[in-house]
């Protein structure tokens, strides 16, 4: 294991050094360099970071004229934030530039007859365009760009490194590549499913989740006549897994009163993945697939299980980007979903004693609690869920309270996020620095419970009142 900082100075140096070539100014703003990963990962990872961080200026950055039209500061800014997550390194690299041209994406689709002309797609499906061989939105090449090899080996890289990519885009603010690779190679966290006779591993990196539905609301499903699969809020379309990868496999509910679900996500396409049998959550060594089955995109490698079989590894997530998912979902009925959500409170303290307390408080009311253990944890929990408040403390390690305020306040999607800091920290010195960040509120440990909760009542009230 070797930590990621030590390639931290080569990034920044190609970061500046493209950036001069084109006449840009930009800046790489590291988080979380300190993480450790296994050496052959971080050797594999170095070209495919590199390509995206060129890609980043190039593509991304606008021009300082272009720039300074949008308001933006002259020097554009490709921020590579790291955290470790159970037995994962997750990455995050972005920009504020312009974001993907989506327009473009689509001509560049359409002329290479990759999507016929009338098709109407998502921004999100669109997008995935981008990873197809020789694809490219450049009218001229470059010495940087415009080649069309790029994102297709990127994507390439990632996947035989066991890892999963995925892209999104918000146009005029910029592009978020998010990267998931285990910490070493040959070791992985999967559950092993049963799908007909064959056994399959599922990687935990791309299942969001793990379910059970019915049969009599499942075969419903099936046929037509009943609605989505609803968890925690949101609606997922039902599809038997056998069927995906395979279309004259059909499912056999059996006699079973409850069957397995795997949930899955990309963009807004959420998916109820059903399986015949959900048979255990294993650690299991990879093994790379021969020449006939490397090209298929969502195997990501083979495993050897106690008995001797052999169960492939799927890609969840390549497999739903796949435009063949969409023939095999059944038609969506809408799921019933409750109109008002509870109130979402984040929790973000490196003591566990307090987040637990102040969680268990939180509760009683009936608000809906995460808990962060710092800053970094903080913004990767942001892009699966934006809370309604956060409760912050200052002295944490990795990223404290006042970094964590100014990436919120940075951020077009977070910027209006309550915050209530509640810190030991009571000088007048920690509170005026506060406050100018943005924070709303101070609260000075150890606080009455019944002064944070009038405070977080008297917030959301301000919140509701503002058009």
């Amino acid at each position: 294991m070797v930590p990621f900082v030590q390639v931290v100075p080569r990034l920044h140096r190609l970061v500046r050094q493209t950036a001069e070539s084109l006449g840009k100014s930009a800046r790489l703003e590291v988080i979380g360099p300190e993480v450790e990963l296994d050496r052959s990962i971080l050797d594999r990872l170095a070209a495919p970071l590199e390509h995206l961080l060129r890609n980043a200026v190039d593509h991304g950055l606008e021009a300082p004229p272009e720039r300074a039209a949008a308001g933006k500061p002259a020097a554009g800014t490709v921020t590579l934030a790291l955290s470790r997550e159970g037995n994962e390194v997750v990455i995050h690299l972005s920009d504020d530039g312009r974001g993907l041209d989506l327009a473009a994406i689509r001509t560049q689709a359409v002329a290479r007859g990759l999507l016929s002309a009338q098709a109407e797609l998502e921004a999100d499906a669109l997008m995935q365009f981008v990873f197809e061989p020789g694809f490219t939105t450049l009218g001229q090449v470059t010495q940087i760009s415009g080649r069309g090899v790029g994102l297709d080996v990127v994507a390439s890289e990632i996947k035989a490194a066991n890892g999963t990519i995925d892209l999104s885009s918000v146009p005029g603010q910029g592009a978020r590549f998010s990267l998931r690779l285990p910490l070493t190679l040959a070791i992985l966290d999967a559950f092993l499913v049963r799908v007909g006779t064959s056994v399959y591993a599922l990687p935990h990196a791309s299942v969001a989740g793990a379910a059970r539905i019915g049969r009599e609301d499942l075969a419903a499903i099936y046929q037509g006549r009943g609605r989505d699969f609803a968890y925690q809020g949101h609606a997922y379309r039902v599809a038997y897994l056998g069927r995906l990868l395979d279309p004259d496999l059909q499912p056999n509910l059996g006699e079973q009163r409850w069957l397995p679900l795997l949930l899955a996500r990309v963009g807004d396409l959420r998916v109820a993945l059903q399986v015949d049998a959900l048979i255990e959550s294993a650690r299991i060594l990879v093994k790379p697939l021969g020449a006939q089955l490397a090209s298929v995109r969502w195997l990501a490698g083979g495993t050897i299980l106690p008995d001797g079989r052999v169960a492939l590894i799927l890609d969840v997530l390549a497999l739903l980007r796949s435009g063949a998912v969409h023939d095999y979902l059944p038609p969506s009925q809408g799921v019933a979903v409750a109109a008002s959500q509870p109130v979402c409170v984040m929790v973000v303290d490196d003591s566990l004693t307090v987040r637990r307390v102040t969680a268990r408080l939180l509760r009683r009311q009936k608000y809906e609690v995460i808990t962060a253990k710092d800053g970094v944890e903080a913004l990767t929990l942001f892009d699966a869920r934006r809370p309604d408040l956060v409760l912050l403390d200052i002295e944490m390690p990795r990223m404290d309270g006042y970094e964590l305020t100014r990436h919120i306040r940075r951020s077009e999607r977070l910027r209006d996020l309550p915050i209530i800091m509640i810190t030991s920290r009571a000088g007048p010195k920690h509170r005026d620095h506060a406050l100018a960040l943005g924070v709303n509120r101070y609260l000075s440990k150890p606080f009455q419970e019944s002064e944070l909760l009038d405070e977080i009542t008297s917030l959301l009230a301000e919140r509701e009142q503002q058009p």
